[in-house]
């Protein structure tokens, strides 16, 4: 979560509160204002605490909208409800809450079976609060896995992971957290994620191991998985240095399994130790759900493991927090029970052709030129042509924001620090007619744009909100 500063000490601003936010009588049910960033003294209405927050919300950007985010933003009326029934279990409390358990179980096989482990009943794994839990706690079992190969240097030694500059910040959250050099692959020319041959070029004795991401979230490609792990089965031939890979599949690991199945990615690679994905992306469950898996009990760390005595149960647990609702994992095991493999592949079909006819629809247009089509990911990125100069991708993604639409801005990383560029994430929800109203709205810009003296964003950097 950000961090958030206090309020300055001279600001002691009231909500406002309107009279008809009163239950019956306007007059009677009018109560004093409340303070912004103090408990108030006395409670409100429930209905009236009800309009304040729900009037400050309307200012938030409608969420079917965003075209930044990979989270889902549509779900069935009957997963709202599930999760509704939910929201007052603790996921933690396995002893108190067995059902809500087994279900975390059924999904843990589901995806170990999803992602071809070897032996689907050895796989081991878990539920989190999303991706960025789950790659801590598969990078906290590739530090302890290399510790304990290396316990006559550890501490010692510092340990280092490998990994393309298009990593998602968690990645470098964790180095930083845990202590473990980041190592990492620069973008070249027209290739923007991880090249196999310079990441095994990066690994020595304290390598603990390499990630990849099935999804950049900079621009929607797939990183080459198998050809990662031929090259550090090279490394191994010639060195003895056996380094294990963690697929990060936030989103693909949701998405190839249905649209590439001839695409080797996953356990079937006998290097991949581990692989993770965001059940709230991909997945099609609302935001505050990820999962973990290992190939084997052997992959992740027994000591890792806490069993506590917690309720009059004894109960194993790996996890960064402890106290969690079971709804989002109630509404996975919903989402899968309701898909199954045939409803995946139509979702997420549906989606790669909206994101690949609106990748289209782009180019044509004349003014962009495209990095990516959508055929990997369901979400593009696209710059300006070489001949535009009036405007940039900031002009048009400040301008989008004008009509609702939310489309992230940035600049891509050191060695491409000179590409800016929009994506463009196609979600579940986000139709064919959605899509159709993007681009009449975005061709609607173009001639104010190409009307500017040239482009009109000072500061980049404050530009957008948007990070990976």
């Amino acid at each position: 979560m950000p961090l958030h500063k206090g309020p300055d000490r001279s600001d002691k601003s009231l909500l406002s509160v309107n009279p008809f936010h009163g239950e019956a009588n306007p007059a009677g049910g009018m109560t004093e204002a409340p303070p912004r960033h103090r408990l108030a003294d006395t409670p409100l209405p429930p209905a009236t605490a009800y309009q304040l927050v729900h009037d400050e919300l309307m200012l938030d950007g409608n969420a079917r909208l965003n075209l930044a985010t990979f989270v889902t933003t549509w779900m069935e009326p009957q997963a709202g409800v599930l999760m509704a029934e939910c929201r007052d279990k603790n996921m933690i409390d396995k002893d108190e809450y067995p059902r809500t358990a087994e279900l975390e179980r059924r999904c843990v096989a589901m995806l170990a079976d999803l992602w071809n482990a070897p032996d689907p009943a050895a796989a081991v794994g878990c539920s989190t609060t999303g991706s960025s839990e789950a790659c801590m706690l598969a990078g906290m079992a590739l530090k302890r896995r290399w510790a304990r190969r290396n316990a006559d240097r550890y501490p010692g030694a510092r340990p280092n992971l490998v990994m393309g500059v298009n990593v998602q910040v968690c990645w470098e959250k964790f180095c930083t957290f845990w202590e473990v050099e980041a190592r990492q692959v620069p973008m070249e020319g027209d290739r923007f994620h991880l090249d196999p041959q310079a990441a095994a070029e990066l690994c020595d004795e304290n390598t603990i191991g390499v990630v990849g991401i099935l999804g950049s979230t900079f621009d929607g490609s797939y990183e080459p998985i198998a050809e990662l792990c031929a090259a550090l089965d090279a490394v191994q031939e010639r060195t003895g240095l056996d380094v294990p890979v963690h697929v990060d599949g936030a989103s693909g690991a949701m998405v190839a399994p249905f649209l590439d199945e001839d695409l080797v990615w996953d356990f079937r690679l006998p290097r991949v130790a581990s692989i993770n994905t965001s059940g709230h992306k991909y997945g099609l469950v609302y935001p505050g759900v990820g999962w973990a898996l290992w190939r084997d009990a052997e992959a992740l760390p027994e000591e890792l493991v806490f069993r506590v005595n917690y309720l009059g149960g004894d109960m194993p647990t790996f996890a960064l927090n402890f106290s969690r609702p079971g709804a989002q994992v109630v509404a996975q095991y919903y989402t899968f029970l309701r898909l199954g493999r045939e409803g995946y592949r139509a979702v997420q079909q549906a989606a790669r052709d909206v994101a690949t006819g609106l990748a289209e629809r782009v180019e044509a247009l004349g003014d962009f030129r495209l990095l990516t089509r959508g055929d990997q990911l369901p979400v593009f990125a696209f710059t300006t042509a070489p001949d535009v100069k009036a405007y940039d991708v900031f002009d048009v993604s400040r301008r989008m924001r004008e009509s609702g639409w939310l489309v992230p801005a940035y600049t891509f990383p050191p060695h491409r620090q000179d590409l800016s560029v929009l994506r463009v994430v196609c979600r579940n929800g986000f139709s064919a007619d959605l899509a159709e109203l993007f681009t009449e709205d975005l061709g609607r810009l173009l001639p104010q744009l190409r009307s500017q003296p040239g482009p009109l964003t000072r500061d980049r950097g404050s530009a957008t909100g948007f990070h990976h």
